[in-house]
């Protein structure tokens, strides 16, 4: 049975939230901004339309969102009360407590993702670290764990490029994870080296053997976003698809490879970036997909050194090194460990179905954004 404090403590949150979310002001925008939805010539530029649509839902999700959460509060006040003159169970308090923990919490979390990139779809990479077929099993282990996870929350996921392992599993995978809210914003967590220590299926010896995978997560970008591409550092190739897909597949140069030289605006450094599309038969729209990919990548270059400089300026901020190792999956003592926030769980087979929710909460909290990093 919950105590009065636990029940003050979902009120006090109950009623931050309110004021951090500023409700008041947002029923307001709501009202303002649905009204101009509501013009005779609302739909005659289209892509102004799906844009003012687009503003509309997500004010109206933080709305919902925040009226689950007072209906969830008062509800457990509620149920409070009437247990102490017996018209309730402690079974039905514990009952609403949690359901109003759990949607405080939820709202909470999407309030810490306050970077104007978190709410965007994004590209997901995964490439096999030195160990051979191993390593190899590892990265698919890694991609199907992110499948599941975006499958039980609702995201689409396109696999855009794929290169098969030697003996099993896969040497890289690119996909997109799309159609959901802040696909970004929760998985940029995943980005850095991941290690796996298990004894080997591939090892006749039955040794315990130690693999690794990096994880690459960047805000795909989409029409709104404005993202230079010099077209004289751009060059084009097309190759055969090769893997599933029928006869259609071996006599058609439909995969794109796009090939484009980045200049370092800081150093001057010029790196080649390379990037591969086999998602479909047909090769225009492979192209259009690749240079998205590109556009992606310049965007997240572009939104890591602004990061990167407002680090410098702040004192104090901790800083996240992008492509170091973050999570260590032991299987043999059931143990998952995040060495960034020191989360760890023993559920070895749920995170490998897709339950990480728990260590993108933890890293989300211990790495918050700060309100003037909206802009």
């Amino acid at each position: 049975m919950i105590t009065a404090d636990q029940l003050k403590d979902v009120m006090d949150r109950a009623d931050a939230l309110h004021r951090y979310l500023n409700i008041d002001q947002k029923k307001v925008e709501f009202e303002e901004e649905q009204l101009r939805t509501q013009a005779p010539d609302f739909w005659e530029d289209p892509k102004y339309a799906q844009e003012q649509m687009k503003k509309v839902k997500g004010i109206q999700k933080w709305l919902d969102g925040y009226k689950t959460v007072r209906l969830y509060a008062d509800e457990l006040k509620l149920a409070f009360d009437f247990y102490k003159d017996e018209m309730v169970t402690e079974e039905e308090v514990d009952a609403d407590y949690a359901k109003a923990i759990k949607a405080i919490e939820d709202l909470e979390l999407k309030n810490m993702l306050r970077q104007k990139e978190d709410p965007m779809d994004c590209v997901l990479k995964i490439n096999s670290g030195a160990g051979g077929t191993e390593s190899q099993d590892w990265a698919q282990m890694l991609m199907r764990m992110y499948m599941r996870w975006a499958e039980a929350h609702g995201y689409k996921v396109t696999i855009t490029d794929m290169q098969e392992g030697d003996e099993a599993g896969i040497k890289s995978v690119t996909m997109t994870i799309e159609g959901g809210e802040y696909a970004y914003g929760y998985l940029k967590s995943e980005n850095g080296v991941h290690r796996l220590v298990r004894v080997s299926p591939f090892n006749a010896q039955g040794k315990r053997m130690t693999s690794f995978a990096s994880v690459f997560v960047t805000p795909l970008v989409d029409d709104t976003i404005e993202v230079y591409v010099d077209p004289a550092k751009l060059s084009w190739d097309t190759f055969r698809s090769s893997g599933a897909g029928g006869q259609n597949v071996n006599k058609v140069e439909s995969g794109v490879r796009l090939r484009y030289w980045y200049t370092d605006p800081d150093t001057g450094e010029e790196e080649e970036i390379l990037i591969e599309n086999t998602e479909t038969r047909d090769q225009p729209k492979n192209r259009a997909k690749a240079l998205l990919l590109l556009k992606s990548q310049l965007y997240d270059r572009a939104m890591k050194k602004r990061l990167e400089a407002k680090a410098k300026i702040e004192a104090g901020k901790k800083k996240i090194e992008w492509g170091s190792q973050i999570r260590s999956y032991v299987f043999d003592d059931r143990r998952v460990k995040d060495h960034r926030t020191n989360y760890q769980t023993s559920d070895v087979d749920g995170v490998m179905d897709g339950k990480i929710d728990d260590f993108i909460k933890a890293y989300l909290m211990e790495f918050p954004t700060n309100d003037d990093e909206q802009q």
